[in-house]
């Protein structure tokens, strides 16, 4: 039996667990929040459709009851306020950093073995505040930032191919911020042909800087942070843990020498497993590409100072 806890019920919370429950990915869900009926209200709609679907997964509803996700293999943090017009990742971090802090001792203190997964902004800053102040290993805290930029990165490639999203491959890594990611164009392909080859440069260029700024494009449409692709991603991330499927994605992980950088959680290549991240993988970026990458990681520093 598997047990994933997702803490806020918000717009990416709620849909990281309707993810989770129509994947079937986990046999229980618990969907924690501090606002009374919010979580009860989303989950009893979420199971209203366990029928329709033919679902097995359970999922249930809290109001700031910890003690009800005790023993959770996974537990995913979405708390937080979300993004405004104009309000960028890293305003976030004073309100954030309290509410984060608070979730993660509250949930370990019920499930000390969990893997953590961080959703709440600035997520990569928020990822190394929570190596901090829980002292676990670093295999299991994982950043989901990566994972929605490369699958915004990998859209917006299909669109310039005209090709399946599916066959289309892509990596994001870097800070999770419109001027800290770095979308690897070098590698991107469909089915293995270099993208460089099949579309112009200056095409190819649009498609990295239309995924920089692509969760600030759907604020801006959508009055809100986007939920759809963030929930799903989050759910990615426990989908490849729960199913030890050795899953190569971008995440935010603390890295101790890695792309020559230490003390600090940015996108970098993992494999993910059953005890986490279980590898941190070194593309063999080019001169440019490790600039961009030392220059993304300045930045984190920089916002990681604001937690003192």
């Amino acid at each position: 039996m598997s047990k994933v806890t997702v803490v806020g019920a918000g717009n990416v919370g709620a849909t990281c667990a309707n993810v989770l429950v129509t994947t079937q990915v986990a046999d229980e869900v618990v969907l924690l929040d501090i606002k009374e009926g919010v979580s009860e209200g989303k989950a009893m709609d979420i199971m209203q459709t366990a029928n329709i679907l033919g679902l097995n997964s359970r999922l249930t509803g809290v109001t700031n009851d910890y003690a009800r996700t005790e023993n959770s293999d996974v537990v995913v943090i979405t708390s937080g306020i979300p993004r405004k017009p104009g309000m960028t990742r890293e305003e976030l971090i004073g309100v954030n950093a309290g509410i984060v802090k608070s979730v993660t001792e509250n949930v370990l203190k019920h499930s000390p073995n969990a893997i953590i997964v961080c959703v709440s902004n600035p997520m990569d800053t928020m990822t190394y505040l929570i190596h901090k102040i829980s002292g676990l290993p670093k295999n299991r805290i994982i950043g989901m930032g990566g994972a929605l930029d490369s699958a915004r990165f990998k859209y917006f490639l299909s669109i310039a191919l005209n090709a399946n999203a599916n066959e289309v491959e892509g990596i994001v890594i870097g800070g999770h911020g419109d001027t800290t990611m770095i979308p690897l164009t070098r590698f991107a392909a469909y089915r293995g042909i270099p993208a460089a080859s099949l579309i112009p440069a200056e095409q190819l260029e649009k498609v990295a800087a239309d995924t920089m700024v692509g969760g600030a494009t759907l604020t801006k449409l959508l009055g809100t942070s986007a939920w759809y692709a963030p929930g799903a991603a989050a759910a990615q991330v426990v989908g490849a843990v729960l199913g030890d499927q050795k899953k190569l994605i971008s995440c935010s992980a603390l890295l101790d020498g890695e792309y020559g950088e230490k003390d600090l959680c940015i996108g970098v290549p993992c494999i993910l497993g059953r005890n986490g991240i279980e590898k941190i993988v070194e593309f063999d970026l080019n001169d440019e590409e490790k600039a961009l990458f030392h220059k993304s990681a300045e930045a984190v520093h920089k916002t990681n100072a604001a937690l003192a």
